[in-house]
């Protein structure tokens, strides 16, 4: 693909612009009211005076009702700029939402503020996910600052809500705004990757989240033969449930990991004294799954363990499924974004990319269960949620000047007969 080389000399010269917008993005926190905060307005704000100095021809705020939001709202932005020749959109959407910093004293600094460390920018969000905000403006912004606008119409859109379901994000855009997208456009999510830039996720597992409760009788510690230890409980239910992972062991070398996983991962505090033995224990697991397998299946497998060691130790087990997404039909390997991804990859970098399937869900889901394919990629560390998270100053570079090039992919002659 011919892409004038000033293009890619202007995103160079972004490198200090670049890491101020994640300064900047990173101060503004934006957790959603199930993880502690109040949703995404500062954030919003910032960037939609960002999008507005780069003179879109349509830019809009779509607020999803939230009534534990700040301003019973959460705020969505779209924006598009309009080609030289019309016909499908070429979509990058990201997410302004955060996850938690977690432990504090695991993090070498203040999350919320930016350290850059030779190529690394060091914050909270700034892999998930200010990489892809970041990259795919920068993209744009090459082109219309040195003049060079695309065939295709381009649209950035950053949604809220994305890390607890998507309810108030992607999810209500197209159940309210489902006159935004047509089949025929290239839509990317740049939320996942791998470090060489070369995976593009066309097929997600299946997710369930599930709730455990263990209930037993509460006493002092020293008579433990008066109370039933919900704890105890808990502790052999977390290591039974191991068993899930032969029961559905299937690999797929289409996803990475190959297989189903089900984690124990958040654990809920108890009593608060050592010399009490409690009578209540809550516990999380998180279940990336095959497609193969449906949820109702291992949902009755849990039940059947969660019941032999209730009647074995003489506690209550509750299951609650908090968040089901069953698996949809993948974008196909050959589709036309796909296909465009590909081609602007191996022209940036020189690297062929592959299409594979993911265990972490990002909001493609959402498209490709209203039948709009979309391609998940973006060049990555690895390290969204962790302590110290980081993304590289050389990747959001490069991946500026891959959105760039994609924003550039000419419109073939199919796609202009069918305009016309």
């Amino acid at each position: 693909m011919n892409i004038p080389k000033e293009i890619y000399e202007r995103i160079d010269q972004y490198r200090e612009e670049m890491i101020r917008l994640q300064g900047d993005l990173t101060s503004k926190i934006a957790l959603g009211s199930q993880n502690g905060g109040t949703g995404e307005h500062e954030k919003a704000e910032y960037l939609k005076g960002r999008l507005a100095q780069m003179n879109p021809d349509h830019l809009e705020e779509i607020q999803a009702p939230d009534p534990n939001a700040a301003h019973g709202y959460r705020p969505n932005l779209v924006a598009r700029w309009n080609g030289t020749k019309g016909g499908p959109v070429t979509w990058a959407l990201s997410h302004m939402d955060i996850v938690p910093p977690g432990d504090i004293t695991l993090w070498d600094g203040d999350p919320y503020r930016i350290r850059v460390e030779e190529d690394r920018i060091i914050g909270r969000g700034v892999e998930d996910n200010q990489h892809g905000i970041v990259s795919s403006y920068f993209g744009l912004k090459a082109l219309l600052d040195t003049g060079n606008r695309p065939e295709r119409p381009v649209g950035l859109i950053f949604v809220a809500d994305e890390e607890t379901g998507s309810g108030f994000g992607l999810e209500y855009l197209l159940k309210s705004r489902a006159d935004l997208f047509r089949p025929s456009d290239l839509i990317v999510v740049p939320d996942s990757g791998n470090e060489e830039g070369t995976m593009i996720e066309v097929a997600e597992k299946s997710m369930l989240w599930i709730k455990f409760t263990v209930l037993g009788k509460q006493c002092h510690g020293s008579t433990p033969d008066k109370g039933r230890n919900s704890l105890y409980g808990a502790a052999r239910l977390i290591v039974a449930l191991q068993q899930v992972k032969e029961r559905f062991g299937a690999r797929d070398d289409l996803f990475s990991p190959p297989y189903s996983t089900f984690e124990p991962t958040k654990m809920e505090a108890n009593v608060p004294n050592v010399n009490t033995i409690p009578g209540r224990d809550v516990f999380h697991l998180d279940c990336r799954i095959l497609p193969e397998y449906s949820l109702d299946e291992v949902l009755a497998h849990m039940g059947g363990i969660a019941r032999e060691i209730s009647e074995e130790l003489g506690v209550g087990v509750e299951i609650e499924p908090l968040y089901r997404q069953p698996a949809t039909e993948p974008t196909p390997r050959d589709a036309p974004v796909v296909k465009a991804l590909a081609r602007a990859i191996k022209s940036v970098t020189g690297k062929t990319a592959k299409p594979m399937g993911i265990g972490g869900g990002t909001v493609a889901a959402f498209f490709r269960r209203t039948n709009l394919p979309a391609a998940v990629w973006q060049t990555e560390s690895g390290t969204p949620h962790q302590p110290n998270e980081f993304c590289l100053i050389s990747s959001l570079l490069t991946d500026a000047k891959i959105f760039a090039t994609l924003y550039m992919d000419p419109l073939n002659e199919k796609v202009r007969k069918i305009r016309g």
